[in-house]
C-alpha cells in the first residue's frame, strides 16, 4: 500500500473525495463551531496606544501569532522579534507525513509572509542570555536588546542525547525513527520522512514474520502528548489494511493512556481492535543498544509496604530496570526549554517558564509573558493552545503597559486529535475544569469527520487565520 492507496482508503471508505471534503468543511457546523469559539476572555478589535518596547523571543507559531496580534492591538507598535529561522514548519503535519498521507514540502511555511520589517524590527538571531533583573536579552553575536515587555515564545528542545547510546543520527537507521526530529537551518522534518521509510521498513517485515514493535513515552512533557500513540495506532493499521500485523508494546511514563477517564477508555478499545497491543505504564526510556536492539527502560512506581514490627503502612518509591528486545522501535525523546531559558532566573521549579496558568504572565518578572510550549502550566503544549493564549497574552500585555488589572484568562483549554487509523480522529479538547468539545457531539468516539478536519482544513486555518492572529 503506497500514498495513493492510503489515500484511495481513506477517502473510499468514507464516500467522499478530498474536494468534496474541503466543501463540506467550509459549509458543515464543525467549521462554524470551531471558528466562533473562544479562549474564555476577549480582546477589543480597536488598536490602543499603550507605549513601550515589546520584545517576542521565538520564530514558531506561538511567537508569530502573538507578533500579528500585538501587532494589531496597538496603535504604534514598538516590536522586536529575535528568531532565526525563515522557515516556518506546520508542526501538526509531521504525523501525517510520517504515516504516508502529506507530503514534507505541505509542512513549509515562509516566515517572511508574517514578519513585515517596514512596522518591526526582525533579529535573525537566537538568544543567548535573558538578563530579566536588567529587562535584556544578549544574543549569540552578542547584541543586547532592552525591551520594556517580553514575550518568550521559543517552544522545546529534544534531548535524544538524554537517552544513552542513542544519537540524531541514528534516526531513519537500525530500525529506529522519532517523527519530531527536524532541521530548520536546512529546511528538513528527518524524523518525519524517515518515520514514513520506517513504516514500509515495518510493513516489508510483517510479510516473513510478526515484528516486535515498541513506541516510547519519556518522563517529561512533551509536545503533543497524544503523538506517541498516534504513530502505534496509524502503524498498526498502515500493516492491517494488508492483512498484517507485529507484536506492539507502548511503554509509557504515565500510568495510564490518557489523563481523562472517558478518553482513556476510548483509547483501551481502540487497541483492542489491533493484534498484540501490550502497555507497560510508569516506564521511561534509559539506554538503547542500536546494534544489538535492546532498550532499556527504569520501572518507576510506588508501593505499599507495611511495617511488621508497628503495623504501619507508608508508599515507597522503588525502580526496576526493564530490557526490551526489538526489530523497529519509535523514540519520543526528553523535551525541556532552550538552554538559554534553562540557564536563566525565569524557569520555575518545574523546570519550565514559571508563568500564571491563568493569566500568562510571569510569577516574578511581571512584565514578562509566555505563550506556547515552553510555559510551565499544567497542560497545553499544542498549537490550540498556544492559539488560545494569543488573545490572552495580548489583552494582559495591554492591560500591563496601560498600569492596569490583568483582564484575560487562559482557561486550560488544549486540543489533541489522536489518530486512531486511517481515516479517523478522537478529537480530545479539555481545559483545566475537564472535558472542553467544541461541539456538541462525543468526544471519545473516533470519528472520519475530525479526520477530514485535521488533513483538509486545519492547514489553511493555521496559515491564514492562526498565524496572522485573525483567530
Amino acid at each position: 500500500m503506497d500514498k495513493k492507496d492510503i489515500l484511495r482508503i481513506t477517502q473510499k471508505e468514507n464516500n467522499l473525495s478530498r474536494r468534496d471534503a474541503i466543501k463540506l468543511m467550509g459549509i458543515s457546523p464543525i467549521a462554524a463551531g470551531v471558528l466562533a469559539s473562544t479562549t474564555g476572555s476577549s480582546i477589543s478589535q480597536a488598536s490602543t496606544d499603550v507605549i513601550g518596547k515589546v520584545l517576542i523571543v521565538g520564530g514558531g507559531a506561538g511567537a508569530i501569532m502573538a507578533l500579528s496580534r500585538l501587532k494589531r492591538a496597538i496603535s504604534n507598535p514598538d516590536i522586536t522579534i529575535i528568531a532565526p529561522n525563515e522557515t516556518h514548519l506546520y508542526q501538526p503535519g509531521q504525523v501525517f507525513v510520517g504515516a504516508g498521507v502529506m507530503e514534507f514540502e505541505d509542512l513549509l511555511l515562509n516566515n517572511n509572509n508574517y514578519i513585515n520589517q517596514d512596522e518591526i524590527t526582525w533579529i535573525k538571531d537566537e538568544v543567548k542570555t535573558f538578563d530579566a533583573d536588567n529587562n535584556c536579552v544578549i544574543t549569540r553575536a552578542g547584541k543586547e536588546v532592552k525591551y520594556d515587555v517580553l514575550v518568550v515564545a521559543v517552544g522545546v528542545q529534544y534531548h535524544y542525547e538524554a537517552i544513552k547510546g542513542l544519537s540524531k543520527e541514528d534516526i531513519g537507521k537500525n530500525g529506529i525513527t522519532s517523527v519530531y526530529l527536524s532541521d530548520l537551518e536546512k529546511g528538513t522534518a528527518v524524523g518525519a520522512t524517515a518515520t514514513w521509510e520506517w513504516f514500509k521498513e515495518l510493513k516489508e517485515a510483517a510479510k516473513t514474520g510478526k515484528p516486535k514493535v515498541i513506541y516510547t513515552q519519556p518522563n517529561t512533557p512533551i509536545k503533543c502528548g497524544g503523538a506517541p500513540q498516534k504513530m502505534l495506532h496509524l502503524s498498526a493499521d498502515y500493516l492491517r489494511k494488508d492483512g498484517l500485523s507485529a507484536e506492539y508494546q507502548f511503554v509509557t511514563s504515565n500510568a495510564k493512556l490518557f489523563s481523562l477517564p472517558a478518553i482513556d477508555k476510548a483509547l483501551h478499545e481502540v487497541q483492542a481492535t489491533y493484534d498484540t497491543i501490550t502497555n507497560k505504564f510508569q516506564h521511561h526510556l534509559q539506554s538503547i543498544d542500536v546494534q544489538a536492539k535492546k532498550a532499556t527502560f527504569i520501572h518507576a512506581y510506588d508501593v505499599q509496604e507495611i511495617d511488621e514490627d508497628f503495623g504501619t503502612k507508608e508508599m515507597v518509591s522503588k525502580t526496576d530496570t526493564v530490557v526490551l528486545d526489538y526489530d523497529f522501535i519509535h523514540v519520543v525523546p526528553p523535551m525541556s526549554p532552550v538552554d538559554a531559558v534553562m540557564e536563566s532566573t525565569l524557569v520555575g521549579k518545574s523546570g519550565w517558564l514559571d508563568v500564571d496558568k491563568h493569566t500568562l504572565q510571569h510569577k516574578k518578572y511581571k512584565n514578562v509573558f509566555g505563550i506556547g510550549d515552553v510555559c510551565g502550566i499544567p497542560m497545553g503544549k499544542t498549537g490550540g493552545s498556544a492559539r488560545h493564549h494569543g488573545p490572552v497574552i495580548t489583552q494582559n500585555i495591554i492591560d500591563f503597559m496601560a498600569k492596569k488589572e490583568l483582564s484575560a484568562t487562559f482557561d486550560g483549554y488544549t486540543v489533541c486529535p489522536i489518530k486512531t487509523e486511517y481515516g479517523k480522529i478522537i478529537m480530545a479538547e479539555f481545559n483545566y475544569k475537564g472535558p472542553a468539545p467544541t461541539m456538541p457531539l462525543a468526544f471519545d468516539k473516533p470519528r472520519w469527520l475530525w479526520w477530514a478536519f485535521d488533513l483538509y482544513m486545519l492547514k489553511p486555518m493555521y496559515q491564514y487565520l492562526m498565524l496572522t492572529g485573525k483567530f
